[in-house]
């Protein structure tokens, strides 16, 4: 068993056929077909079930991918560490959520930009199971989450203590119960959003039942449409400041149980720390 082979076998549970796989390596499907054979039989279990729709994994297929991403993943951050000259440099994916990105990434982001002008950062927003996720299969280098969070593999800090705050159309009545709401349209990022739990858990506990639930996937789509009277939301006091003086929106405070959530930055404790990554920390810090 070799890495060409194991590389071979990867390609062929991810595209799901022989024939694609050997297409996006410039093989040939005959080489690809062999070496697979060769794998099966060095390790004497079955990986595939061939039919006419291409190959599907076994169960043991399905465990020896899990390994293999493991192996080149391991692979892949030896040759960092042997071509880390402590310079920071290259590549450095960073995950952060969407509220975040827009209120308190920016001035950070240029100063480490500054600092750091070789490092080629790329800032990915999403809520935060899906960062937590992509951190966990190694597609982030670290990013900023909504906590709690307690995780075996994850590193994690505290950034900041955000206060959540109901917001509504201007000419929404100050709120004297939740259960004024009964019959409005909560506006909401997609599941995974911390935020969005809180508010539903919020919901649930009074036993408030919202008339629709609206999905959206940026910040500015949700702050329109509730200036424009399509509903609330449930969003962090630092974003709604900012927008408070342009939209005709107005706040309201919640309880604190529901009212406060702290942001984190995490990143993996398992692999080598690139000295991209370590002059993010420093910043932070």
């Amino acid at each position: 068993m070799d890495l060409q082979a194991l590389n071979f076998f990867q390609a062929v549970a991810k595209s799901g056929s022989i024939s694609k796989a050997a297409k996006e390596l410039n093989y040939a499907q005959s080489n690809l077909t062999a070496r697979i054979q060769q794998l099966e039989s060095d390790l004497q279990t079955k990986l595939f079930y061939r039919h006419n729709r291409g190959a599907t994994l076994t169960d043991k297929g399905k465990i020896l991918l899990s390994y293999t991403e493991e192996i080149f993943q391991l692979f892949d951050e030896v040759k960092n560490v042997m071509n880390d000259d402590q310079t920071p440099k290259g590549p450095l994916v960073i995950g952060s959520m969407e509220t975040t990105a827009a209120v308190r990434l920016p001035v950070f982001l240029s100063n480490f930009h500054r600092q750091y002008p070789a490092v080629d950062l790329t800032l990915k927003t999403g809520p935060t199971e899906q960062n937590i996720a992509g951190v966990l299969q190694y597609e982030l280098d670290g990013a900023f989450i909504a906590g709690p969070i307690e995780h075996p593999d994850l590193t994690h800090k505290m950034i900041v203590e955000e206060e959540l705050v109901l917001i509504t159309d201007a000419s929404h009545q100050t709120l004297s119960s939740i259960n004024k709401i009964e019959n409005r349209t909560i506006l909401v990022f997609r599941n995974g959003c911390s935020y969005r739990a809180r508010f539903e858990a919020w919901l649930h506990h009074e036993g408030v039942i919202p008339e629709k639930i609206m999905e959206f996937g940026t910040l500015d789509g949700i702050i329109g449409c509730v200036s424009a009277g399509l509903g609330i939301s449930l969003l962090p006091r630092s974003v709604v400041d900012k927008h408070i003086n342009e939209e005709p929106i107005i706040q309201h405070a919640i309880p604190n149980r529901y009212g406060k959530v702290k942001t984190f930055f995490i990143y993996r404790n398992d692999k080598h720390i690139s000295t991209s990554l370590r002059g993010f920390l420093e910043i932070l810090n």
